[in-house]
This record gives C-alpha cells, sequence and structure tokens, in this order.
C-alpha cells in the first residue's frame, strides 16, 4: 500500500497526538479521588479510563507506525 505524503502526515500528527495528550488524561484520573475507594482498592472509573487510555495510545502508536512507514517508503 502507498500513502501520499499529506496522508502519511496527518497518521503521524494523529498518532503524536494521541501518544501525547492521552499520558497527561492518565495523571488526572489517577489523581482522582474517584479512583479508589475508601479502602483503597480500584474503582469501575479507573479501571474503564485505564482501558479507555490504554487503548488510546495503542491506535495513536499503531497509527504514528503507519505513517512513518508511509512517510519513508
Amino acid at each position: 500500500m502507498v500513502l501520499s505524503t499529506p496522508l502519511a502526515l496527518v497518521l503521524v500528527i494523529a498518532g503524536l497526538w494521541s501518544i501525547l495528550i492521552w499520558p497527561s488524561y492518565l495523571r488526572d484520573v489517577l489523581k482522582s479521588p474517584q479512583s479508589r475507594d475508601a479502602k483503597g482498592a480500584p474503582t469501575r472509573y479507573m479501571t474503564l479510563n485505564l482501558m479507555k487510555i490504554s487503548t488510546a495510545i495503542i491506535f495513536g502508536l499503531a497509527t504514528l507506525v503507519i505513517g512513518v512507514r508511509g512517510l519513508i517508503g
């Protein structure tokens, strides 16, 4: 599959955006009082957000790799 340079750049930018933005949201989730119950165990809020963030970062990494491969050739 051959990607045009503009499309490859869009993929690189989208991948970088996901990789750079989601970790700050992860820090906010981990600091939130909703993340742990009274006993200190993780809540559904924390579990759901960890799954969402990890999936978004994995997809962002895959998008970045596809974009870089498209730029390289």
